[in-house]
């Protein structure tokens, strides 16, 4: 019996039925087969990687598209109905209704999410309220009801997140008091009641409060000077009393808390590589061995998971805010929608939401680019759960590309996991040291 001979076999992994709906007007084919035989997708030649893996983009034409795939004497047959586009007979956009008379409400649930337009996507978040923040709603426009903050600042926050009733009466501001410790300055403001209010990055930091009794316009702004770059923050009611905890700049990464969170897991797999391989399983590989290297050099690491088990977004946030963790970095390999193709992109590309975590995600993947020769796929502003974070500098790593057959050879390759963590952990010692 001959041993250490690959087998291989015609497979696709993407996608994942031979008989399937896609509404793009292209998609692509990710898989196997042998790379000593010729591969063809409806008699076009397709190149297959050393290791098997390909990936091919195909045009959907409207109604059905058949695709013959064929290795040698293995053939495939996929079905791909592209359906006809629906035609918008209506101008579907909402449009503003102002109220005649301002209504008083009041969140009603956590993580209430105040925004700068009556979109529920995009770079367009304010705050994230706590339950029971009193709010003056003047208009609403589609699923969103607007609030005054002020005579001249408006903002949206997501009907279901609001019960319109309650007290809107400014609040009062009785004591101020600063107590700060080895980690962070910490502000105390006790107010008589909670009010709306909105953290602003830049230097000074800036919170303004609204509604509130005593202040021109009922609007009152609190400013802290940085002398280093901003390195975390928070703000939120404890009671009617807000506090307000702005992170001290890290020494060295020595005690630093660190965590680290590999994506997915669980019944939620990630995406799919061309040789089958899953996300979540890369992500948890490159993770264990980002946790030892920054141990090694000194952090205080926290794990999101440390095993194929199941975890909600805000629960992995809440598990680096419960620990304290300065960084969080979440770990992921990349994919693609369907009008994209998997041949044209490669590389590491970091996503940030908010600006203080900028210069960490230039700094690590400049190091990444450079010692792991990764194509450089860019430093994005993204809004993901993962990243929407201020009590620590919150960055999301896509390390390469799962669909791309030669980013999927790295991402398997173990010595490249293990030198992937070097990178990130030299990343974040630079971005330290550049203070």
């Amino acid at each position: 019996m001959l041993t250490g001979i690959k087998a291989f076999a015609l497979e696709v992994v993407y996608p994942q039925k031979t008989m399937t709906v896609i509404s793009s007007d292209s998609t692509f084919f990710i898989g196997s087969s042998n790379p000593n035989l010729p591969l063809t997708v409806n008699g076009r030649p397709v190149k297959v990687h050393r290791t098997g893996a390909f990936a091919q983009t195909v045009r959907l034409n409207n109604g059905k598209n058949i695709f013959n795939l064929e290795s040698g004497e293995e053939k495939l047959i996929y079905i791909i109905d592209r359906p006809l586009p629906l035609l918008n007979l209506q101008n579907q956009q909402s449009c503003l209704k102002e109220y005649s008379a301002p209504v008083s409400a009041f969140t009603a649930k956590d993580g209430a999410v105040l925004r700068q337009t009556p979109v529920d996507s995009g770079i367009n978040r304010l705050a994230h309220f706590q339950k029971d923040i009193p709010l003056i709603i003047d208009g609403e426009n589609g699923d969103f009801l607007r609030t005054a903050l002020n005579s001249t600042t408006k903002a949206w926050i997501y009907k279901g997140d609001v019960q319109t009733a309650g007290n809107s009466a400014p609040a009062a501001l009785k004591n101020y008091e600063r107590q700060d410790n080895a980690e962070f300055y910490i502000f105390n403001f006790d107010f008589d009641k909670k009010t709306p209010y909105i953290i602003q990055e830049g230097n000074p930091l800036k919170v303004t409060f609204y509604n509130t009794a005593g202040n021109p316009d009922l609007t009152y702004v609190f400013e802290f000077p940085l002398t280093r770059k901003l390195n975390g923050y928070s703000g939120r009611f404890e009671g009617s009393g807000f506090v307000l905890k702005i992170r001290k700049y890290p020494a060295s990464l020595s005690g630093l808390k660190i965590a680290v969170d590999a994506g997915h897991g669980g019944d939620e797999f990630g995406a799919a590589g061309c040789l089958g391989d899953l996300e979540k399983n890369i992500n948890l590989a490159v993770s264990k061995y980002l946790e030892e290297e920054l141990t090694k050099r000194g952090a205080s690491v926290i794990m999101t998971r440390t095993g194929d088990t199941d975890l909600g977004l805000q629960e992995r946030v809440l598990i680096a805010n419960e620990n304290d963790a300065g960084i969080l970095l979440s770990i992921h390999a990349n994919s693609l929608p369907d009008n994209a193709d998997p041949n044209a992109n490669r590389g590491t590309s970091i996503y940030y939401y908010y600006n203080q975590a900028k210069p960490l995600a230039d700094s690590i993947l400049s190091s990444m680019t450079q010692k792991l020769g990764t194509r450089d796929d860019g430093v994005r502003q993204g809004s993901f759960a993962l990243v929407r974070n201020t009590d620590a500098l919150s960055v999301l790593i896509e390390v390469a590309y799962m669909i791309n057959p030669y980013d999927n050879e790295l991402l398997r390759d173990r010595n490249f996991q293990k030198q992937c963590a070097k990178a990130i952990a030299d990343g974040i010692e630079n971005y330290i040291k550049s203070e």
